[in-house]
């Protein structure tokens, strides 16, 4: 069958399923979206329901592909590294990489809709209002509910982009014999707490940087707006002493935030009004298999793969599925069922490998970034990828800056080097003679007996 007889339909108009949308497109398909929400374009946003998203160089790649990555750039803003805040009011400043090197904070909803506006632009339909209600794999239909309706559609192929709780991977798991699914939730929620712009829409904190206020068992991260505004969020535990469960009443949120986060309070006016009017949400990570069945079906983005947003990898992750399948249909033309099956042998240990590195990645940020011992760790290997930027890559560079690097191989490279950092910051007088000989020779015997590599 070729690409143009060849009808295509993708459940989930997010990120994902539009940007899919238009690869397909361009390859002469017939392609159709069908949404369970209505036009996010047309409706009001939800407060609390906004979080910004960080864009880098994964889903670059894949935008720049189909020849959107400037246009979408346009709506970002670089950020260059962590600006660190203390309980004591100080702060400090962390890049992300080499100097260039940054990752840009975007809008979900704008980048949703400019993604759409595209999709569109491309013949693409969407059908909004039309929620997945079930498949029937024998005669390639998928079933839809469209207000008190039924709706049916047939289809050669079918991707199911749907998001996390995905109701065509529900539909797909229900009816496989061998399905195996797993979903985990942190122990933290997470609630957005917008920081307004000041005066003529400037902004009230450093612009080009990500803000966190790490606090070990919970933090507070705050992103720039074009506006000059932030989108904050509070990761925070649900149960327990110090959680959600114990902040009530307003008299109780200011208090809290006036002993833990004293320079965030007069940033937020509203702050109690945000606090209790915008929802608490839960993070969950989701491995499951198989993602495809034969030639007519795959999962793709969260559906296949949801993890928690602790290394800005979600949305680049699903766009670097994107990529990947295209470059499997440069490679094996309409052969879908080698197509499908080597996008899932390709992207299930990657999408497995950058779930782990999220999770650990919460660790880093809400305990160990306001470490003294941790700082001086990323220094020194900061130092060690300058006088061998060819041995020693950090494992935050890998994920982020090095889209050549597969997830899995990220992982078991910063699995490695964490290894033998911990042997050299165990070294006495380390603060004192860190940047000797000594000690970045010892890091290069660890790497030439292959701890790495």
């Amino acid at each position: 069958m070729s690409s143009s007889s060849r009808n295509i339909l993708i459940t989930g108009a997010g990120l994902v399923g539009s940007l899919l949308s238009i690869y397909l497109k361009r390859r002469g398909y017939d392609v159709s979206i069908y949404e369970r929400r209505g036009d996010m374009r047309k409706e009001a946003v939800e407060a609390g329901r906004s979080i910004n998203l960080a864009l880098s160089d994964r889903g670059i790649k894949a935008l720049r592909e189909v020849g959107i990555a400037d246009e979408v750039l346009q709506i970002a803003i670089p950020m260059h590294g962590r600006h660190i805040h203390q309980p004591d009011g100080s702060h400090a400043f962390q890049p992300y990489g080499k100097e260039g090197q940054y990752i840009n904070s975007v809008s979900r909803r704008e980048l949703n809709a400019k993604l759409m506006d595209l999709a569109e632009r491309e013949g693409v339909q969407i059908f909004f209002d039309h929620a997945c209600q079930d498949v029937d794999w024998n005669a390639c239909q998928l079933q839809l509910r469209h207000g008190s309706d039924t709706v049916t559609r047939p289809f050669d192929l079918l991707f199911g982009a749907d998001g996390a709780y995905s109701a065509t991977r529900l539909a797909h798991m229900l009816k496989h014999p061998k399905f195996e699914y797993q979903q985990y939730y942190i122990d933290c929620g997470y609630k957005e707490l917008s920081i307004p712009a000041g005066a003529n829409g400037t902004f009230l904190l450093e612009k080009n940087a990500l803000h966190i206020w790490p606090r070990k068992e919970y933090m507070l991260i705050a992103l720039p707006n074009l506006d000059g505004t932030f989108t904050g969020t509070l990761f925070f535990p649900f149960e327990g002493e110090t959680s959600f469960e114990k902040l009530t009443t307003k008299e109780s949120v200011t208090a809290f935030f006036a002993e833990h986060f004293p320079d965030v309070v007069p940033l937020i006016p509203d702050l109690e009004e945000q606090f209790f009017r915008n929802p608490t949400a839960s993070l969950v990570t989701v491995k499951c298999a198989p993602w495809i069945r034969g030639d007519h079906f795959a999962l793709i983005g969260d559906a296949a793969h949801a993890i928690v947003p602790f290394f800005g990898q979600g949305m680049n992750a699903g766009f670097e599925d994107c990529s990947v399948l295209h470059e499997l249909l440069e490679r094996h033309g309409e052969d879908w069922g080698r197509i499908l099956h080597d996008f899932q042998e390709l992207r299930k240990p990657d999408a497995d490998a950058i779930a782990d590195l999220a999770v650990n990645n919460f660790t880093e940020m809400r305990a160990r970034t306001a470490d003294p011992k941790f700082l001086l760790q990323k220094k020194v290997e900061a130092w060690v990828h300058e006088q061998h930027p060819d041995k020693w890559i950090p494992a935050y560079s890998q994920v982020t800056f090095s889209p050549q690097i597969r997830y899995s191989e990220a992982l078991r490279n910063s699995q490695r080097q964490e290894a033998i950092m911990q042997q050299v910051m165990q070294q006495p007088g380390i603060e004192e003679n860190w940047k000797t000989d000594a000690v970045k020779d010892r890091i290069l015997k660890g790497l030439e007996q292959g701890i790495m590599g």
